[in-house]
């Protein structure tokens, strides 16, 4: 089932305030630093403690985290709208349409996890993320 949830953007405190909503709404918190994937290499040796990617999972309660957004991180920009799709069709239906008189931040592309992602500022200001993963 397509699915849409929050993606929260920090710089550098990702790890504290996810374990902090933990605290507050319980459930199973994974955090997967930079250091620990394939684009650690690609980065600067300080960016390897940071948070590439967390999710908080309580029943119907999902959110995801990041750090990496960095010095672009200011108010206003600090959630995204993410969009789980169940299709290689649905997700370009999708993105196709939400980009119209907008801006396509990442095309959607193929990932090393194996999923197409892609980015985009609609025209209302609202910044969307795409996710798609094969079973």
């Amino acid at each position: 089932m397509t699915h849409l949830n929050a993606y929260l953007n920090f710089n550098g405190q990702c790890r504290e305030a996810m374990t902090f909503y933990q605290s507050c709404l319980g459930g199973e918190l994974i955090l997967e630093k930079v250091s620990e994937s394939p684009m650690a290499a690609q980065m600067p040796s300080e960016a390897g403690a940071h948070i590439l990617h967390s999710r908080l999972i309580n029943e119907g309660i999902v959110l995801m985290a990041s750090d990496m957004i960095g010095a672009k991180l200011q108010q206003g920009n600090q959630i995204t709208l993410c969009l789980h799709c169940q299709s290689d069709e649905e997700v370009n239906q999708y993105f196709s349409r939400l980009s119209a008189e907008g801006e396509i931040k990442t095309p959607l592309h193929q990932t090393f996890w194996g999923a197409t992602l892609g980015e985009l500022t609609d025209k209302f200001g609202m910044h969307w993320m795409f996710h798609y993963t094969r079973s």
